[in-house]
């Protein structure tokens, strides 16, 4: 095995999984010390510079401290683009893909009014902006610093969605009409955070995470109802859920009077998003 992996290897054991050091060390390789892994493989030698050596070494000790490697890189790939990422956002997961691909799949490229509830870093509002180029997309977060970094993105990825400060608990309902509400909201119980990785609960931020255990709900129940105001007659409401609760987030919105409600498994086969018609 060649030195350089080797000593990336050696620096994470013991903290990372196996596999995820596997993963660090081809991203720590190809992207930050702009080395090729085929001359990796090919047992090539490979002399790091000064400034290569010292730079490798502040990323294995912010790795030891569990920061994500997207936060030390300062960005992710996401739907296929790269987005900016900081401890402000919530770093973009691949079920949220899944989401976006289903919206994408079963709309139009229309004029249609897209809102997207909890924006974070952005990266729905703007991979929908982005696929569904006749569409207006508005996108809402209560963070002022995720709100900064969802802009940033949405320049630099040439898209042009509405971005607004709001506090969707508080929120009253004006006149706008939209035909899609889509929102991956806070849905961690503060219970289940023993079971968490310590890189997702010190560096991601808790407001976008955690809800509280006797109202796991709270935010899906409060943007269903805004919705009902909201959407447009059979506009479609789109929601990334809590894995444990998805028979509960569809009995809620039957409650609310929303039709065809319906459950999709992710490409794990656990219960991801809850979609319904207005």
């Amino acid at each position: 095995m060649h030195a350089v992996g080797l000593y990336i290897k050696q620096s994470l054991r013991g903290i990372y999984p196996e596999t995820e050091i596997k993963s660090l060390e081809k991203i720590i390789i190809t992207e930050v010390l702009r080395i090729n892994m085929l001359d990796i493989y090919m047992g090539k030698d490979i002399n790091l510079s000064v400034n290569q050596v010292r730079e490798l070494d502040e990323i294995l000790a912010k790795l030891q401290k569990y920061e994500p490697i997207q936060y030390i890189l300062g960005y992710t790939e996401f739907y296929g683009m790269t987005f900016r990422v900081t401890p402000e956002v919530l770093i973009p997961r691949p079920e949220t893909e899944e989401l976006v691909s289903l919206i994408i799949k079963e709309q139009p490229d229309s004029p249609i009014r897209i809102l997207d509830i909890g924006t974070g870093s952005g990266c729905i509002a703007i991979s929908l902006s982005r696929m569904l180029e006749q569409a207006q997309v508005f996108a809402w977060d209560i963070s002022e610093g995720a709100l900064q970094i969802a802009q940033k993105n949405n320049q630099a990825l040439g898209t042009s969605v509405s971005f607004q400060q709001v506090d969707v608990l508080a929120f009253q309902p004006e006149d706008d009409k939209f035909d899609v509400i889509v929102s991956n909201p806070p849905y961690v119980m503060n219970s289940e955070k023993a079971d968490m990785e310590q890189n997702v609960l010190q560096w991601e931020p808790p407001l976008a995470l955690f809800v509280p255990n006797e109202d796991p709900l709270r935010f899906y129940r409060r943007i269903a109802e805004l919705s009902i105001q909201l959407l447009k007659v059979n506009g479609k409401i789109y929601f990334e859920i809590n894995q444990a609760f998805g028979e509960e987030t569809a009995d809620l919105l039957l409650k609310l009077k929303y039709r065809e409600v319906k459950i999709i498994k992710d490409l794990s086969g656990r219960d991801r998003i809850v979609k319904a018609l207005r």
